[in-house]
Parts: structure tokens; sequence; C-alpha cells
């Protein structure tokens, strides 16, 4: 059973943990990995390296700049800094806009504040090891339920003339299950619009909570 939540929680976590504002910064960071792979084609004169970061229609800009940095960057330390930055912010910018997201300029991995699970999920693939990634998911998540029950139970019993307790109880419930329902649909797969429907509105489930 728990080999399973586990398994779970891996696909869970940008569901939990990124809201998409941090998914979108992740890339804007100097240490991330766009501008990671934006130094190695730079250093091997490759642009296929970054090539992957950005869609089919944008590839003629990118080898464009690319091919500017490589001749710029040959004629001083101080052209090479200003050449880089320049094929890095032209990278990220254009990586950004195929995600319909605007580019704000590039950030440190602090100033980012990217988060625990971004570091951790980087972490993983580096190392290869998925261990303290599904540890950090696994606490977040039975936290996030446990709080969320304690809360419904709290509130369950409440009188029957006591309208403004039931409302509560029926807030805290709609929360509890809707928490649920998301880590469950988005672990399965479940598709966006369907996903957003259950976001925004009560679930039919909340009629049925006595």
């Amino acid at each position: 059973m728990r080999k399973k939540l586990l398994m779970v929680l891996a696909v869970v976590l940008p569901v939990l943990f990124i809201i998409p504002n941090l998914v979108y910064a992740h890339c804007d960071t100097m240490e991330g990995p766009v501008i990671t792979d934006a130094k190695k084609a730079l250093d091997a004169g490759d642009v296929n390296l970054v090539l992957i970061w950005v869609q089919k229609q944008d590839e003629q800009e990118i080898r464009q700049a690319f091919q500017k940095a490589l001749a710029v960057r040959k004629l001083s330390p101080e052209a090479k800094e200003l050449a880089d930055r320049y094929f890095f912010e032209t990278l990220v910018r254009v990586h950004r806009a195929g995600e319909g997201a605007p580019f704000t300029g590039l950030k440190s991995a602090k100033e980012a504040d990217l988060g625990p699970a971004v570091v951790a999920a980087d972490k993983a693939i580096e190392t290869g090891s998925s261990d303290a990634l599904l540890k950090l998911t696994s606490d977040a998540v039975q936290d996030g339920i446990k709080m969320r029950f304690k809360e419904v139970m709290a509130k369950k019993n409440y009188k029957k003339e006591d309208v403004a307790a039931g409302r509560n109880y029926v807030k805290a419930y709609v929360e509890f299950v809707h928490y649920v329902e998301r880590v469950y649909d988005d672990a399965k797969g479940a598709a966006g619009e369907e996903h957003e429907h259950h976001a925004a509105e009560p679930s039919e489930h909340s009629h049925q909570h006595k």
C-alpha cells in the first residue's frame, strides 16, 4: 500500500507543490535547466543542445542569437559575459513565450524562491534517485489530508438548529473532498478541463455529506 502511495505521489508533485508561477520561474533562474543547457551549448558551439527548450517555429530566432553570441564572446572576457547574458535572456524569453508566460528577467534560484519541491525534483534527476523526493511529497500529502480531515471531524457534530455551524462544516467538507479529489485525479492523469471544473465548483459529493 505504501509503495503504491509513493508511486502516486510522484505524479502528484507538480500539482501540490509547484504553482504555475514557480514552474515558469524555474526556467528564469541562472541555476535552472534552461541556462545550464545554454552554457553547455555555447561552450560546445552546438545550438542543438538548447533547441529542445523552444518550439519549432522559434528555432530560427534562437539559431541567429546563438551565432551572434558565439561571434561576440570571442572578442574579450567582457564581451563574452555580455554575449552570454544576451543569449540567456533571449533563450529564456522565447522559451517562456512558448509556454504563454511573460519574461521578467533572469534571477538567481534564491530570488525565484523555488521552494523545496522543485529543488528536490531537480536533485532526484541529478542523482538518479527519487527517494528523498518521494519522502518529501509523501509527508506533505499525508499532512495535507490529515489536517483537512481533522478540520472536518471537528465541525461534523454541529447542532442541527445552528445553520452557521452547519455551513462551516460543509465548507470544511468540500475543501477536504476537493483536496483528495485533486490528488487522485492528477495522479490518474485526469483531463485538465475536468480538473478545472472540479476546482471551480463544489463537487456533487458536497450535497451528500450526511
